[in-house]
């Protein structure tokens, strides 16, 4: 574990750099051939921050915006973890994807030729960034992460950023391995990790500040001063779209300025 955070850190560090320099390479300079391919239909794949029936239509507008752009018919995949959406654009089968940071790195690390060519935002003009959340259940007798020790602890996916990754490396600076210090449970979403807390059924967790800040109280799923947020992470660049270099260089470039300009949260 400790070593597989070494490894990651680094390279997650340089991939958010340079998504916060200028959303990723261009996409013109990354090209696998000349050519490329043209094909009638583009998959979009993501994993949504949370659980719910509804995520294909919260994502139609960006698809729309994709179709209109490209005059592709743009399908949506709804993947289950990011490690589907890697195994899916290392078989070709999906030419864009919104990753979360470190599942971006672990796609180029397993080979992936894919080039990020935005990032995720809530609003036009903000800067692409977000933060994970250290969370317990209010009144809790846990007040600090040094408490989580021994304890259940939520994640989200183990390939999440905000959800795994941040809090891993935030527990290790607190002296507890975050698989063996704590009893770690995946809850697959942000909003379940949250609401898992809010249960009871784990005793703290993690989760992106936007689903326990906006989401998840809109959603009436949430009131306020449910939950306390005992630990704030440094600012996490807004999570990558990258889309595949198998594609021709005119469509590469329309990505590359549609995805510059869309709105979406983060996960």
């Amino acid at each position: 574990m400790n070593r597989t955070l070494r490894r990651a850190l680094p390279a997650l560090a340089a991939v958010l750099l340079a998504l916060l320099a200028g959303c990723g390479a261009s996409a013109s300079t990354s090209q696998s051939g000349a050519g490329g391919s043209d094909p009638d239909t583009l998959v979009f794949s993501a994993v949504p921050g949370e659980q719910t029936t509804r995520i294909q239509q919260r994502y139609a507008p960006v698809l729309d915006m994709l179709s209109k752009v490209t005059g592709k018919k743009i399908e949506f995949h709804q993947a289950t973890n990011y490690a589907a959406v890697i195994e899916a654009q290392l078989a070709g089968q999906v030419q864009i994807a919104e990753y979360g940071p470190l599942s971006y790195v672990l796609a180029k690390e397993q080979g992936a030729d894919i080039t990020a060519v935005g990032a995720s935002i809530d609003h036009k003009g903000e800067a692409p960034g977000y933060h994970s959340y250290g969370i317990t259940k209010a009144g809790s007798p846990i007040k600090s992460i040094k408490d989580y020790s021994g304890k259940k602890i939520c994640y989200v996916d183990p390939d999440s950023t905000s959800g795994f990754l941040y809090p891993s490396a935030e527990l290790l600076r607190n002296g507890i391995n975050p698989m063996t210090g704590v009893q770690p449970i995946f809850a697959g979403g942000h909003d379940a990790s949250a609401l898992e807390v809010l249960s009871g059924r784990c005793d703290a967790g993690f989760a992106d500040d936007s689903m326990v800040d906006t989401v998840l109280p809109q959603s009436g799923q949430l009131n306020p001063g449910q939950l306390t947020v005992l630990w704030r992470s440094d600012i996490i660049p807004g999570s990558p779209v990258a889309i595949s270099n198998s594609l021709s260089p005119q469509l590469k470039t329309e990505l590359t300025d549609a995805s510059r300009t869309r709105r979406t949260s983060t996960t």
